[in-house]
């Protein structure tokens, strides 16, 4: 985890499963300019040490390790691991900042809006045997329905290139919480500010689990990128930063 600059807001950059902290690069100069900006790296990637952890256990040492007042901005599966963290120590949390996020990835009896139990396994099975070619595949995926698709899977590719590729244990973990996590019953008691950030077009986590949290959540409001897929920070980096600063420098308006 590294920290730029000092005497501003901290905020803390989780990232989603497979890619790592790089996923964020195209922003960090911009926040930068405003924020103790934290980049968070998950066990397993870039320099974090690989982790025997389970989900509740990770949520809570990424908590513990940040400063207390930290606005946690997480993407997909970091989005998960921030609600948790939320829940774990709110006193701890100054506000969330979800994109992409759902709370509960995969398809329930009773919850359409998420991922098909077989897209998990097709993912667990190429991790074990073509770990990079999989992230590869996966990073496509996530522009999906993204008018600047090309531009945000080059700079998603451009993130994997610069990075080492997780394990397949940590990726298969990853996954494992993906198939497992289910926040729904618990989204109601997250009273901290919250803004939703999502992707009209998101082919990952639909944005009817964004409109479900907006709902549950006691003080969450909707930011939707039109036009945009799973990665609204790279469809439309000014107004994303934008939708962040109005969240986090104006509290009174939250």
């Amino acid at each position: 985890m590294s920290t730029l600059h000092a005497n501003r807001p901290h905020l803390a950059l989780i990232h989603g499963w497979g890619l790592g902290s790089l996923a964020w690069q195209p922003l960090l100069e911009r926040l930068s300019e405003g924020y103790r900006l934290h980049l968070v790296d998950l066990p397993g990637y870039g320099q974090a040490a690989a982790s025997d952890d389970d989900f509740t256990a990770t949520a809570q040492a990424l908590v513990d390790a940040l400063p207390a007042g930290v606005m946690l901005c997480g993407w997909s599966l970091g989005a998960l691991l921030a609600m948790r963290a939320a829940l774990l120590a709110p006193e701890r949390v100054g506000g969330l900042l979800l994109v992409g996020a759902t709370p509960c990835f995969m398809q329930r009896a009773d919850w359409p809006s998420a991922q098909a139990p077989a897209v998990l396994d097709s993912f667990a099975a190429s991790v074990r045997s073509k770990p990079e070619q999989t992230l590869q595949r996966f990073a496509a995926l996530l522009s999906v329905g993204d008018e600047t698709a090309r531009a945000s899977s080059r700079a998603l590719l451009a993130g994997l290139r610069n990075s080492q590729t997780p394990d397949a244990a940590t990726l298969c973990r990853g996954l494992d919480w993906l198939r497992e996590v289910d926040l729904r019953s618990q989204a109601s008691a997250i009273s901290c500010p919250t803004v939703l950030i999502h992707g009209e077009n998101d082919s990952l986590n639909p944005l009817a689990a964004a409109q479900y949290l907006s709902k549950e959540l006691p003080n969450a409001r909707l930011e939707v990128f039109a036009g945009a897929g799973h990665a609204p920070f790279l469809a439309d980096p000014e107004r994303f930063v934008g939708v962040l600063d109005n969240f986090c420098h104006a509290p009174a308006t939250r």
